[in-house]
């Protein structure tokens, strides 16, 4: 059953790496700056490890992620000086395959607020904030549940390499419990490195 689950969603990864190329050759028939654009799609893959010893987290487990992400503008550039930028909400699909300290997955859905500072010019830092829920089967003897909720926040940057593609470095902080819904619940905060491509519409 685990290993049923685990292949689905390599074959949807799969089949949204395979299709990415016709979104850029959509996207490059009419090119649209940060600027201007309203909304973008992002792939994202990396690793994630908890910290034990952080708050009650005792357990290491160490992932491999990978995160389909879709960012909607909210506002036009605003502000101005360093702070200058655009807000979004970003819709996130992760799948995270753990291998340490035993095979299993993570996954559900985010919905976190972001914010975009636009005055660098071709490289936009931004800061995010949210989470959602999250199923894993990961079998360890401190998490209750398989139905958990995650927390995150992080920051990171895009660096335009064409006027409606980026690429994408993000650091986050993550943690999943259950919120005491069930016992034991004991909460794996941990650090994910990510890295991606994202194209702008």
């Amino acid at each position: 059953m685990k290993n049923n689950i685990e292949s689905r969603f390599f074959i949807v990864l799969v089949l949204s790496i395979f299709f990415s190329p016709s979104i850029v050759f959509a996207l490059e028939t009419n090119p649209v700056g940060f600027n201007k654009a309203k909304s973008h799609w992002t792939l994202l893959g990396g690793y994630g490890v908890t910290h034990k010893g952080f708050g009650d987290t005792r357990t290491k487990v160490e992932t491999a992620d990978f995160i389909l992400q879709y960012g909607y503008f909210l506002s036009k550039e605003r502000g101005k000086s360093w702070y200058k930028g655009r807000h979004e909400i970003l819709i996130e699909v992760p799948f995270s395959s753990v291998f340490h300290p035993e095979k299993a997955i993570m996954t559900g859905i985010n919905f976190l607020a972001c914010w975009n500072f636009t005055a660098l010019g071709k490289t936009i830092p931004y800061i995010f904030a949210g989470g959602g829920p999250l199923y894993t089967n990961l079998d360890i003897p401190g998490l209750g549940s398989e139905l958990n909720g995650s927390y995150q926040a992080g920051l990171g940057f895009r660096y335009f390499i064409r006027k409606n593609v980026s690429v994408d470095f993000n650091y986050r902080l993550h943690h999943i419990s259950n919120t005491g819904a069930a016992e034991p619940n004991e909460p794996l905060n941990s650090s994910k490195i990510l890295l991606g491509v994202s194209f702008f519409m």
